[in-house]
């Protein structure tokens, strides 16, 4: 049987013509007026009937005496009646409601066919095998040539498949206006071709200005991966957990580099009967600040560590000096290449009251100058090291406090005769001057030096060579106070 029964399918829709002689009185029953209980066949009829079938909601009609005209296969999916068994009745009474309800649910329904508009309505049906199903009825009447009613068409669905599609329609609103993150509908060609507010700010464009534009134009760094993502994405699905991105946004200030938490979701068109893609759902939150006070929070956590590390080795060091190169070597580990530790020249500390004499140097500890090892103790000489007038470690003893120096963004070689002129390692750019300080004193210079594979020194440096410093110190000044010439 198809949509409704050959003859009710194409009343109002099917080819005009004559009405076939049936031979003895006839009732005119369908929504089109016409004889709802005759054939009528031809391509008006298999046209309606393919429409009727293939609609998504479940349909039923009925002619102004109230009698069944239509019932497409959704309607016999939902309740189990199928056309055969439903064309032809009147009303739902006795079959498809209870008893019961059938006078309130027929008034409510045929009282469309005298209303304007569409009236909306959710009552309970029963399915062929005795459930109830609660359903969600649209109807309105069916207009006969001359314009009066003729009957009334009534479309239905489940009603928790109805809050299912509105729930998923006010999702997806929700989704690209008011969401505090960022949600982009990627297409096959990895274009944007929707864009929330959150991830158009995120870009720093316009929501309509990013459609369609390729990915490149949008960020300055980690495209590739991002593609790569969305094309794994499509061929094979969605990722099994949240994949963390790195980019590069362009700003009026320039580029910044930003951390998103990205989740993907491959969207396959629902009309197809294999499953096509129609691209990618692409969500995002801005994690950056989370992940950077995670490195600061690991970074520190590594440097408190080798302190206390240093700690206990230096306090079975024999000799003060050893002590002070075991800190050297433990705070270099991820921090610096190189460091090197400088006295004051001849035993007298800098402090208040202190004479306006030069300042001389004389290293006391220096890690390889090349290659990499332990820190080795120098200036048995006590000769002072060539710095020369303004030099950064010069100006540390002099101000008590720390400077950092830079080569700044200049060729190798400016950078290589900046460093050779300074008396550091020729890789060296970035340095970090530490006054050594005990007892209200200053001892001598502690310098850290990096090389251009590692970036400047920031203020968080500068607080944890001051922490090295002031163990070095304490070194330098037992040192000095153990001499056999001091004991003497």
């Amino acid at each position: 049987m198809s949509a409704s029964r050959r003859s009710g399918a194409t009343d109002e829709i099917g080819p005009d013509g004559p009405e076939p002689d049936r031979g003895g009185p006839q009732r005119q029953g369908g929504p089109g007026g016409q004889d709802a209980s005759g054939p009528v066949d031809g391509p008006g009829s298999d046209l309606l009937a393919a429409l009727l079938d293939g609609m998504d909601a479940a349909l039923c009609a009925f002619d102004a005496h109230g009698d069944v005209t239509h019932w497409n296969r959704e309607a016999e999916r939902i309740l189990g009646w199928s056309a055969a068994e439903a064309v032809g009745r009147h009303g739902f009474a006795g079959w498809a409601v209870r008893s019961a309800d059938a006078e309130e649910v027929e008034r409510r329904l045929m009282s469309a066919m005298h209303a304007p508009g569409r009236q909306v309505h959710e009552f309970a049906l029963v399915t062929k095998d005795g459930r109830r199903v609660l359903v969600r009825t649209q109807s309105a009447a069916v207009r006969g040539p001359d314009g009066s009613p003729a009957g009334v068409y009534c479309a239905f669905s489940e009603v928790h498949a109805q809050i299912d599609l509105e729930r998923s329609i006010a999702l997806s609103e929700a989704l690209f206006e008011d969401a505090s993150w960022g949600v982009v509908l990627v297409d096959a060609d990895l274009r944007p071709a929707v864009v929330n507010a959150h991830a158009a700010r995120a870009f720093g464009t316009g929501r309509t200005a990013a459609l369609g534009r390729p990915l490149g134009e949008l960020l300055a760094q980690g495209v590739e991966e991002l593609e790569s993502a969305l094309a794994h994405v499509l061929a094979e699905g969605a990722p099994p957990a949240p994949a963390e991105i790195w980019v590069g946004v362009r700003t009026p200030e320039g580029e910044r580099r930003r951390c998103w938490r990205s989740g993907f979701v491959r969207l396959s068109s629902p009309l197809a009967e294999e499953p096509v893609p129609l691209g990618v759902a692409w969500l995002f939150a801005d994690v950056t600040d989370a992940r950077h006070a995670e490195q600061e929070a690991s970074l520190l956590r590594f440097r408190a560590n080798q302190l206390h590390r240093a700690v206990h080795v230096a306090a079975e060091c024999e000799d003060p000096l050893d002590a002070a190169t075991a800190h050297l070597d433990f705070a270099l580990a991820g921090f610096a290449d190189h460091a090197l530790v400088d006295r004051v020249s001849g035993g007298a500390p800098q402090g208040e009251g202190a004479d306006d004499t030069p300042v001389r140097l004389v290293r006391v500890a220096a890690t390889p100058a090349t290659g990499s090892g332990p820190s080795v103790l120098t200036g048995r000489s006590g000769l002072p090291v060539r710095y020369g007038e303004g030099h950064p470690a010069l100006q540390c003893v002099e101000r008590a406090g720390s400077v950092r120096a830079d080569a700044g963004t200049v060729s190798a070689e400016r950078a290589h005769e900046w460093a050779v002129t300074r008396q550091w390692p020729p890789e060296t750019v970035h340095a970090l001057c530490t006054p050594l300080r005990s007892r209200g004193r200053t001892l001598g210079v502690l310098t850290f030096l990096r090389g251009p594979s590692r970036a400047a020194f920031d203020r968080g440096d500068t607080a944890h060579a001051e922490d090295v410093a002031a163990h070095v110190a304490a070194a330098l000044d037992l040192a000095e106070s153990t001499r056999p010439e001091k004991r003497a």
